[in-house]
């Protein structure tokens, strides 16, 4: 059973219906035993990082997740903030990550951008892939996803970039450590390329 980790916040209903398409059994859910029983995890998010980060150690998530990826190697996906929580913190705020990735969440560097290059970077844009990876098997050539933000992942082994994006320079947009994946963008909202992509995340073994 995948479990979408409900935080109160991203498209929670959308990334159900994704994976329900797709032949997927997933629920949505806070519940620490459900958690604790799934084979994978999808951490979706929205907002701002430290915001994301109160709100799993509201829920009392913090410990429970990173034992369920690290110590018990479930699939774990990150989405959008989800992602960016995986890390190990942000430019955004104060609060430590989970640090399930080594690296940070860096704010998009201006003097590198232009001035004709706006932030939040919002919209399609492709991704070129940065090596092989069964998330992206069987995907259309020149895939392309819906993107909404103003950071984005610097990892600290360039070897966990899985592809990457351009605005006003390269940067990641998706990361795979290990049985660990974050995507800067929303699968849910990115049509036939998401919906393989999340089809690709269920078929992972356990």
């Amino acid at each position: 059973m995948i479990t979408i980790v409900d935080t109160g916040v991203g498209n929670l209903a959308s990334i159900k219906n994704m994976l329900r398409r797709a032949e997927a059994e997933s629920t949505i859910s806070r519940d620490r035993d459900a958690i604790a029983a799934a084979t994978k995890l999808i951490l979706p998010g929205i907002g701002a990082f430290d915001a994301g980060v109160a709100r799993l150690r509201e829920l009392d998530l913090v410990d429970l997740l990173r034992e369920r990826a690290r110590d018990a190697h479930i699939p774990l996906l990150g989405i959008c903030l989800g992602a960016q929580l995986l890390f190990e913190g942000s430019d955004e705020g104060k609060e430590p990550g989970l640090g399930l990735i080594p690296g940070r969440v860096v704010r998009f560097d201006r003097e590198r951008l232009g001035s004709a290059v706006r932030v939040p970077h919002m919209g399609w844009t492709d991704v070129a892939l940065s090596k092989p990876s069964a998330l992206f098997e069987g995907m259309h050539p020149d895939p392309r996803f819906y993107f909404v933000h103003s950071f984005h992942f610097a990892p600290a082994d360039a070897s966990d970039i899985l592809c990457t994006c351009e605005h006003g320079y390269d940067f990641p947009a998706a990361v795979e450590h290990d049985n660990i994946f974050g995507v800067q963008f929303h699968p849910e909202k990115s049509h036939k390329f998401g919906m393989k992509l999340l089809e690709n995340f269920a078929r992972l073994p356990s």
